[in-house]
């Protein structure tokens, strides 16, 4: 049976992960060499220096390339740099559609970083497909959303989307961290770029930083390739070695999380001082039906609720959890627990954090792999 007829579990711990010939070594060894020697003055091996490419970074690019179901993957130093390889691509006087349910720093860098460039940006949501057709301009050239967008949980057409790409020429790109590729597969629906901040579940245990683009056209690789080289934001290799072994449990884990994290979401929907929950798995959830269709049988573990409090009694409750860690990122086996107002979407102007439905009241899990019943009772303390 060849490779690509394997399952992702299989594909996930094999493909990119050959024996290494001359050792037999089951892990590849971790190449840390800068540079390479070359076969003779201007030929060219496989390798010539690490800004260009690297053995470790390409064992991990073929693995989640083969995940992706693409053409290709490359790993970058950190999520935000992997995002700002895609706008790039962009150049003075062209227009961005993101989604309102977006990340902070991709916010910060779309409304203060391309900015400078001459780059304007129109937030939409992303679950609304006549409000993205309405927002293009003649200047349109990406349309960037979240598979399962932050910190609201929101989650859009992805084929819709893409079919209003290919009609307008407009490339498309999601941010896929917290659907993962075990949940979700953007390139299958047409998408043409998909991202993950590696540092999440992709790696999975809070000691690495990193962030992948994986696509499905030639040239859009070749295109981002140029890019990455040209700049420099390249993954080392160490930190490479780490997302690639994070990958080979990625969907054991991300399917123990989204157990739990669904079982904490009904406890949380009868709690009194809970206002609301945000959870794809929940009925109650505004686009539960398509999260049912486009995810393969779990629904993340991500959890977002609303208390009825204030700033200050909303920060007391996140300060007072003892197995949730009171801090930014996700996607790890510890649980984390995080205040967006004041934390991962400080960067947002607050007329836009009050327009989007980023409240004051509003709280942020990320669910580790510790035990349902332990994770309830630190979250009963700390609510009261």
């Amino acid at each position: 049976m060849a490779q690509s007829d394997h399952s992702f579990r299989t594909r996930a711990i094999h493909v990119g992960n050959e024996v290494d010939p001359s050792t037999g070594a089951v892990v590849p060894p971790i190449h840390l060499a800068s540079t390479f020697r070359q076969p003779g003055a201007g030929e060219w091996g496989e390798f010539d220096y690490s800004r260009s490419g690297n053995p470790t970074r390409t064992n991990l690019q073929t693995t989640l390339a083969s995940l992706e179901g693409g053409c290709g993957a490359l790993a970058f130093s950190s999520g935000m740099a992997a995002i700002h390889c895609v706008t790039m691509l962009l150049r003075a006087g062209d227009h961005v559609i993101a989604g309102c349910d977006l990340y902070g720093g991709a916010y910060r860098l779309l409304h203060q970083i391309c900015d400078r460039s001459g780059i304007t940006v129109t937030l939409v949501d992303m679950t609304d497909v006549a409000a993205i057709e309405a927002a293009i301009t003649k200047q349109t050239k990406l349309i960037w959303a979240e598979t399962i967008g932050n910190p609201r949980l929101s989650i859009p057409d992805l084929s819709a989307i893409s079919a209003i790409g290919k009609s307008r020429g407009i490339l498309t790109g999601v941010d896929n961290t917290f659907g993962t590729p075990a949940l979700i597969r953007p390139l299958e629906q047409g998408i043409d770029i998909v991202m993950h901040s590696a540092t999440k579940y992709l790696g999975g245990h809070s000691d690495c930083l990193g962030g992948t683009l994986a696509v499905a056209d030639e040239t859009i690789l070749k295109d981002l390739y140029f890019v990455q080289n040209a700049t420099g934001a390249v993954l080392d290799p160490l930190s490479c070695f780490l997302v690639s072994r994070g990958l080979k449990t990625l969907e054991l884990r991300i399917r123990e999380q989204s157990k739990t994290a669904m079982a904490l979401s009904l406890w949380l929907q009868g709690h009194p001082k809970v206002r609301s929950v945000l959870y794809p798995g929940l009925p109650s959830h505004p686009q539960h039906d398509l999260a049912k269709q486009s995810f393969c049988d779990n629904f993340g573990a991500m959890v977002t609720f609303e208390l009825d409090a204030t700033e200050r009694e909303t920060a007391k409750v996140c300060e007072s959890t003892k197995l949730f860690h009171l801090a930014v990122s996700l996607g790890a086996v510890e649980s984390l627990i995080e205040q967006p107002a004041t934390m991962s979407h400080a960067s947002y102007a607050p007329e836009d954090r009050a327009r989007f439905g980023i409240t004051d009241g509003l709280i942020r899990l990320s669910v580790g792999l510790e035990s349902v019943e332990d994770l309830q009772a630190d979250l009963a303390q700390a609510i009261g």
